[in-house]
């Protein structure tokens, strides 16, 4: 198994906040917004680890992370989107990377409460994906489910939603997503869609999709971003990462305030 994040896109909604910097590098409380999703897949296990940024904020990612985990054991690597083509290009842009593995993708603004590490140990083929029940499913793509928990439809930002389960940005599929995700065609938004991946694999009975119930931050708006901070903070978040994570970032601190200390 292997992880992708995708840190992309311009954060238009954001401006000014990401005029200078990107959104994925944005403090949410004390550690960067980055950070959140590489926990998740660092505390799933996963050691190789593909960082999908834009070409204009890619040196600041590298400067961040480059050499930070290292010395733990898990790599980081990344690779320029040129420009956005949908979520599901990711795939198509981490084909060598991924190398015929299984893979787990989190989208790079996302936040979750729940803990992914036994979703993510237990994959064998197929899909799996997981909903959300949200009071805003417009937004975001919908599953649909019947009385007996089955998947009947899978739509992305419908007008009128059947459900109030969203699909929130972490998905887990085997290596057949990237040649899947080559024969995708673009939709009305000129975007190869994640839901039509997750549609592919619905068509063969093989997407599992999982409910989740903890929080969940999209953060998009200036709004999410505040709630995702204000939660960060008072459910002292920073205690449920890995503690690989706290120790690479307290020796990062530390080299840093050493090299500031010598150019004075």
């Amino acid at each position: 198994m292997k992880g992708i994040i995708l840190a992309g896109g311009t954060g238009t909604r954001l401006l000014p906040l990401t005029a200078i910097t990107s959104k994925q590098l944005l403090p949410v409380y004390d550690r960067p917004m980055i950070f959140y999703p590489l926990n998740s897949l660092i505390k799933a296990g996963i050691t190789e680890i593909l960082i999908i940024v834009s070409p204009e904020h890619s040196g600041n990612f590298l400067n961040l992370l480059g050499s930070m985990f290292r010395k733990f054991g898990v790599n980081i690597s990344f690779m320029v989107q040129k420009s956005p083509r949908g979520l599901a290009d990711a795939y198509v842009l981490a084909e060598d990377f991924l190398d015929g593995e299984s893979s787990t993708l989190i989208l790079g603004d996302n936040i979750f409460e729940d803990d992914f590490t036994e979703a993510i140990k237990t994959f064998e083929k197929g899909g799996r994906i997981f909903a959300k029940e949200v009071s805003d499913p417009d937004r975001f793509g919908v599953v649909e489910f019947n009385e007996d928990g089955k998947v009947l439809s899978i739509e992305e930002k419908p007008e009128k939603p059947k459900s109030n389960f969203a699909i929130p940005g972490i998905y887990i599929f085997d290596s057949e997503a990237v040649s899947t995700a080559k024969t995708l065609v673009p939709s009305a938004r000129g975007e190869i869609e994640i839901t039509d991946l997750h549609k592919h694999y619905l068509a063969k009975e093989m997407l599992d999709v999982r409910v989740i119930n903890g929080k969940w931050f999209d953060m998009g708006t200036y709004e999410s971003l505040f709630l995702a901070c204000s939660f960060a903070k008072e459910s002292n978040f920073s205690e449920r990462f890995h503690p690989m994570i706290n120790e690479a970032i307290l020796e990062f601190n530390a080299e840093f305030k050493k090299i500031v200390s010598l150019k004075k």
